[in-house]
């Protein structure tokens, strides 16, 4: 028999994972809380388009509303919950779907940012596994809508990463695995902490740059003081992350080192990465967004706490400085309040670059 699924949160990363589930004919019951969302994903299916070589497709789905979900006490209890919200909201996120988990049941972990300690305070470490979604550059465009500003990467890079809190290959990691594997390249990881902290460092060095300057991904790299400053924070959280014990994968598809060295101003490493991210955003194609800057133009609560704020909180707490990581927090939260307009100058004029 087939699995229950829960997607618990239909946003970019759960709805483009899910609905490809949905279309190879799994058990799959859909959550969200914008009521827009729910309601065209009712009426009209979820709907996955992709900016070049992919047909676009619209699948029907089940989709409830956080309101309804009481609805699976008279169902079959969920087997796996797929958790794909903010990491801000994971805590009450998996509190509502515990409750409906069979007893073999467990939640996994589809988000940015380090969300299995959160997970398992309240499932338990027995219950817990965790997934990367790595470059897959998605947005929710509209409600029931799903867009990815590129095509399948396939061979070319690996999207999903998904991996047991212990490291062990196991049965029910397989079938993870085999779910995911649907919209994309995946593999089974034996070093799930360093996969996740190798994919907050790739946030680190975007997401918030985005946020507080409004600008693209691909303007961002192009601009030499951002790109500079970019590998600043990446440095301090690779860093933070070696200090910490967590052996890392590959970042940006570059090795940690060398982000960390041309962070801390050494020319071999400098124009290393330069070369790299300028190639990598002169080959074209959507006009992407990194997630932070989406919520800032959609006037969303950012997740900047659990990302350049989680990097500048553990450094604290082991004593490494952080300073382009705890500056770019101040400033990202001065912009989501109105403080400060978002401008790439907020960034330039503190001359840590």
């Amino acid at each position: 028999m087939r699995p229950k699924i829960a997607i618990v949160g239909t946003g970019a990363v759960g709805g483009y994972a899910g609905a490809h589930m949905a279309q190879a004919g799994e058990d799959i019951v859909f959550i969200d809380f914008w009521p827009e969302n729910v309601e065209m994903m009712r009426t009209k299916g979820l709907r996955i388009s992709h900016i070049r070589d992919v047909p676009e497709f619209t699948v029907p789905v089940k989709a409830l509303h956080v309101t309804d979900v009481q609805a699976l006490a008279k169902q079959a209890p969920i087997d796996i919950a797929f958790v794909c919200v903010k990491a801000y909201d994971t805590a009450w996120a998996t509190t509502m779907i515990a409750q409906y988990l069979s007893p073999g049941g467990f939640v996994v972990s589809l988000q940015n940012c380090m969300n299995e300690e959160a997970v398992a305070s309240i499932v338990g470490w027995g219950r817990t596994m965790g997934a990367i979604a790595s470059s897959i550059t998605v947005d929710l465009c509209e409600p029931g809508h799903v867009r990815r500003a590129a095509g399948k990467s396939g061979s070319k890079h690996t999207v999903f990463r998904v991996g047991e809190v212990h490291g062990r290959i196991t049965g029910r990691l397989k079938e993870v695995h085999r779910l995911v594997a649907y919209a994309d390249s995946a593999h089974m990881t034996t070093n799930l902490w360093g996969e996740r902290w190798s994919k907050l460092v790739t946030n680190v060095m975007g997401n918030g740059l985005s946020a507080c300057t409004g600008l693209l991904s691909k303007d961002i790299i192009a601009d030499v003081a951002l790109r500079h400053f970019s590998s600043r924070l990446g440095s301090e959280a690779i860093r933070v992350g070696q200090a910490l014990g967590y052996e890392l994968e590959e970042i940006l598809h570059l090795p940690p080192e060398t982000i960390a060295r041309a962070g801390e101003g050494d020319p071999e490493a400098t124009r290393t990465v330069d070369e790299h991210r300028l190639a990598d955003a002169s080959k074209g194609g959507g006009e992407h967004r990194p997630s932070m800057g989406q919520d800032m133009i959609k006037g969303r609560r950012t997740e900047i706490e659990f990302l350049n704020g989680f990097v500048a909180l553990r450094g604290e707490e082991i004593g490494l400085p952080t300073p382009a990581n705890a500056a770019l927090t101040d400033i990202v939260k001065r912009v989501e309040r109105g403080e400060l307009q978002p401008d790439k100058r907020h960034i330039i004029d503190l001359r840590l670059n």
